[in-house]
């Protein structure tokens, strides 16, 4: 394959160009198993590559399949993060803005833990499909404010101590989250020996959600700004964000 910039040779389709420093990948689909994962390499939107080009299939640049065999007992940890490392090579490679992953969970926290770009999940039984579409419909602005920038309100104390501000964090970190306004926190709910937990409500008209904390017998509500616009939108980063959540063992 030739960098769609420049038309340098380019060792594996969707690389990063060394020549013009441009990437020829923006998007990612890791369809990750226990033993193998496939790594598809998707192109730009069609009218920022060719304004003619209208097929989603003519996004996709092509796959890479990575396999392990997976290792029981003290071995285990070592394969999986080895595994990672592979998945994780080739992600780097490519410089992509951002990684759609689904299958295995213990993999992908794995390669979560590799790499240090925005991950969506997508369970579809054709991700790359789903994430053509997905793509091609969101438009949603990203925002670059560092998670710590993204907290405030009146607000400031929140349960869960540290725990509970690692989860703030966790929802303040997905680029599509403005702002998240910590609320009043409620003692009189009822007792739980779960430890904390967080989860995201459905969205509001505007597409904004809320996050619910919850230690013990108490609640805190806190409100997340995001970039969604309409209900559907919102939706989205919703089960993105609980994605989230889930990966980082707060559900």
């Amino acid at each position: 394959m030739e960098c769609r910039h420049c038309a340098s040779p380019l060792e594996k389709p969707g690389d990063f160009c060394l020549v013009c420093r441009e990437a020829n990948t923006e998007a990612i689909v890791l369809e990750a198993a226990r033993d193998r994962a496939t790594i598809t390499m998707l192109a730009g939107e069609p009218d920022e590559r060719d304004p003619d080009a209208t097929d989603p299939e003519e996004l996709v640049l092509g796959e890479t399949t990575i396999t392990t065999t997976p290792e029981d007992g003290e071995n285990e940890p070592i394969e999986l993060r080895n595994f990672a490392g592979l998945i994780g090579d080739e992600i780097r490679r490519k410089r992509p803005e951002e990684v759609y992953a689904g299958g295995s969970r213990a993999v992908i926290r794995a390669v979560r833990e590799d790499v240090h770009h925005p991950f969506y999940r997508v369970d579809d039984d054709d991700p790359v499909q789903a994430v053509l579409e997905r793509r091609g419909n969101r438009a949603l602005d990203v925002v670059e404010t560092p998670p710590a920038e993204k907290i405030g309100g009146s607000h400031s104390t929140l349960i869960g101590g540290r725990t509970g501000m690692s989860a703030i964090q966790t929802v303040a970190g997905h680029p599509h989250v403005k702002k998240v306004i910590p609320g009043p926190i409620d003692a009189g709910g009822k007792g739980s020996q779960s430890g904390m937990r967080a989860k995201v409500t459905r969205a509001d008209d505007g597409g904004n959600v809320r996050m619910l904390l919850r230690d013990g017998s108490s609640v805190q509500e806190n409100r997340v700004v995001t970039t969604a616009r309409d209900r559907e939108m919102g939706e989205r980063i919703r089960e993105d964000l609980n994605d989230v959540l889930s990966d980082a063992e707060f559900q």
